[in-house]
């Protein structure tokens, strides 16, 4: 099983969330998706300022194998991109919980990270899922 950092609530989209102090949320693919994909050979990512609905697809991975929409977790705002992926989007393969994050976005209700799932539950959830 992947390392699931503790700090994380995840869907079952596989998008991870890290709620950071000053309240915004960055989002992620989970090292588990990131492992079925492949290597990552684009990241189209969404716009700052774009408003988004939890479960909307804004953005694109791309790998040798397929290309996967990433599903907003929550409604936002998006308010930062990772630019860095545009060069370099094998930084998701390499670090999918840290450098490879895809978009900070300033939640318009956080009380919907609430519904995400915590870690063991992910955990469980792919275990049921690979069955």
């Amino acid at each position: 099983m992947s390392n699931i950092p503790v700090d994380l609530k995840f869907v079952k989209t596989h998008e991870w969330t890290r709620l950071n102090d000053d309240g915004s949320v960055t989002v992620g693919i989970s090292d588990n998706a990131q492992e079925q994909l492949g290597d990552m050979v684009f990241v189209e990512l969404p716009e700052v300022g774009q408003e988004l609905t939890a479960d909307e697809a804004c953005a694109v991975v791309e790998s040798v194998k397929a290309a996967s929409d990433v599903y907003a977790p929550i409604s936002g705002e998006v308010v930062e991109v990772n630019e860095g992926l545009a060069d370099s989007p094998e930084t998701v393969n390499q670090d999918a919980y840290g450098k490879g994050w895809i978009f900070r976005m300033q939640p318009s209700n956080a009380v919907e990270l609430d519904g995400l799932m915590e870690p063991e539950a992910y955990e469980t959830f792919l275990a049921t899922e690979a069955h």
